[in-house]
């Protein structure tokens, strides 16, 4: 499967990559040679020299229906020869039309709009401007966010501003905007938490509260309580503050329910929306709002206009690519593919939990996450990864670890067998004496 590239030897490609291409998260002296990937199918990567990889995190959690899906690419071809772009202002298109209506037509009916974007972080960026602008549009001073302890919700000035404060952000703290950061309640009462809350709430300066619901990512897949998370939105609301929901890892069933905000009595104002969104094939975001949030600009003032955009938004092939993975998603196949996954998961979860060198395990719906007793700092430098990261890959797998965290985030098409393979990689390592 994939190109032999006779016509490049792999040893000249990774030695232009290396002269001309920096990439991401990666140090430029010391890291892992690139592996040049020739083709792709399902759940599996190939490798230039011959190698079959699988993906079990989904190419940092974007893949939904599996590699060179057949239905999404057909859609991408089909719309790539009718409308490949067209701007955004002044202009539309049909298939953003659709994507909206589709969005909206699974989301909280308390969402109305739909502004398209690029990716997660401008997603977020759409979310914090809009709810921003929301309160100077009606003249109101409010400038506030609350975020919450651990959180990750992008690389760009605005999302880095609401994300944790650690290695990935210090050289800009001195140009971030100030945010008021509160606990998980994971160490530390829910009570006290909910309390600290009202304090920054009575203050009267709180614009907006920004979360992953249920599951944050980047800080090592922590899940914490549905009920306390509303009773903080319901707090939020009282002061009329608005919540915004980063939904980009969560979202298109990633937690056993389409949005992770489902799990949720309350719902938020702001949704923010990417990474799955297109099944991994292009990228695309979406910030959808209320029709509350939208209505601060209905107005005649041009001052009053959200004047924000991007060269692609919602670029029609992405958006063509949305729609069909969205008819993938609302499909019976892959409903049953996630529970399929999501049993599995709770199996290997037993067969696991009590071993010596597993501090905890996370399970919710197709995602499982393991953290690594051996090892005692869950940061993403934790010099774990060396050692877990080329481990997984001499077994054939994709496993990317949040510092001695390790996770399985697949594409709904991995098959029981390839399911078995990524377990046992894990259950190899465990045994091991690494």
């Amino acid at each position: 499967m994939g190109s032999n590239l006779k016509e490049k030897p792999v040893i000249d490609l990774l030695s232009k990559d290396s002269e001309l291409v920096w990439h991401p998260f990666t140090p430029l002296i010391g890291s892992e040679e690139n592996l040049v990937v020739t083709g792709a199918k399902g759940a599996k990567l190939y490798t230039a020299d011959g190698h079959e990889i699988i993906d079990a995190i989904a190419s940092w959690w974007v893949n939904l229906h599996g590699h060179a899906n057949p239905h999404i690419a057909q859609a991408i071809a089909k719309q790539a020869l009718n409308l490949e772009h067209v701007m955004f202002a002044g202009f539309t298109h049909e298939p953003a039309i659709q994507l909206a209506e589709n969005l909206l037509s699974v989301l909280p009916e308390n969402q109305g709009k739909v502004f398209f974007s690029d990716n997660g972080s401008t997603a977020v960026e759409v979310a914090l401007k809009m709810a921003l602008q929301y309160w100077h549009n009606q003249g109101e001073d409010r400038n506030t966010i609350v975020a919450l302890d651990g959180a990750y919700h992008g690389d760009t000035f605005g999302a880095m501003a609401v994300g944790e404060r650690g290695a990935f952000t210090e050289p800009f703290w001195p140009y971030l905007f100030e945010v008021d950061f509160i606990d998980l309640p994971l160490s530390v009462p829910e009570e006290q938490v909910l309390a600290k809350f009202e304090d920054l709430l009575n203050q009267g300066r709180v614009a907006a509260f920004i979360f992953e619901p249920i599951v944050q990512g980047a800080a090592g897949m922590r899940k914490y309580s549905a009920i306390w998370l509303d009773r903080m939105i319901s707090l939020a609301r009282s002061y009329k503050v608005l919540c915004i929901a980063d939904e980009v890892m969560t979202a298109f069933g990633r937690t056993g329910r389409l949005f992770a905000c489902d799990y949720l009595q309350e719902k938020p104002d702001i949704f923010c929306l990417s990474k799955g969104i297109t099944g991994g094939a292009l990228p695309l975001g979406a910030t959808t709002c209320t029709n509350e949030v939208q209505q601060a600009y209905h107005h005649q003032d041009i001052y009053k206009t959200f004047f924000h955009g991007h060269s692609y938004t919602a670029n029609p092939i992405a958006c063509a690519a949305a729609n069909a993975s969205f008819e993938l998603l609302m499909s019976e196949k892959c409903q049953q593919d996630i529970a399929r996954i999501t049993n599995s998961f709770a199996a290997f979860k037993q067969r696991i939990d009590s071993h010596e060198k597993v501090k905890s395990c996370m399970h919710m719906g197709a995602i499982l996450s393991i953290e690594i007793s051996s090892y005692e700092d869950t940061s993403y430098v934790n010099e774990a990864r060396h050692k877990l990261y080329p481990f997984f890959l001499s077994k054939g797998v994709l496993l990317r670890p949040l510092g001695n965290i390790i996770y399985i985030i697949p594409p709904y098409v991995i098959s029981d067998e390839e399911l078995q393979q990524v377990y046992q990689a894990i259950e190899d390592f465990l045994e091991s004496t690494l």
